[in-house]
């Protein structure tokens, strides 16, 4: 049975099966941002997008996280920051799926920075005697 294409609330919707034509649409999706769809329609053009089970989110918001972090890493000080807020939003993002929000991902942070300090004093640890 040959599945096609269908519109949805302005973008078309890939159909979610499996076999050759999820392999063709997972060999150039990603995870992206709630409004990227309007935003690329708005530019003229007909996103295809279809909404990640748990399970696959869990697992794009990985791939997400590692793709923002090379971003950071390869940012010169003038979008360092915005790059950084990227990854900030994976993570909070990965905590809400894991059933945690911003502010109890902050307060177990807290709680480790009581506990073992944070980075601040800028120690490099370079082994034992």
């Amino acid at each position: 049975m040959k599945r096609t294409l269908r519109q949805h609330a302005g973008s078309t919707v890939a159909p979610v099966g499996r076999g050759e034509e999820r392999e063709q649409l997972d060999s150039y999706s990603k995870l992206v941002r709630d409004r990227v769809p309007e935003i690329i329609r708005a530019a003229g053009a007909k996103p295809i997008t279809y909404i990640a089970g748990p399970e696959e989110y869990r697992s794009r918001l990985r791939d997400k996280l590692s793709e923002e972090v090379a971003e950071f890493l390869a940012a010169d000080e003038a979008t360092a920051v915005d790059e950084l807020a990227d990854v900030l939003e994976v993570v909070y993002a990965l905590a809400e799926d894991l059933g945690v929000d911003s502010g109890g991902l902050e307060g177990i942070r807290l709680a480790k920075a009581r506990e073992r300090g944070s980075f601040t004093n800028r120690v490099v640890w370079s082994g034992n005697h």
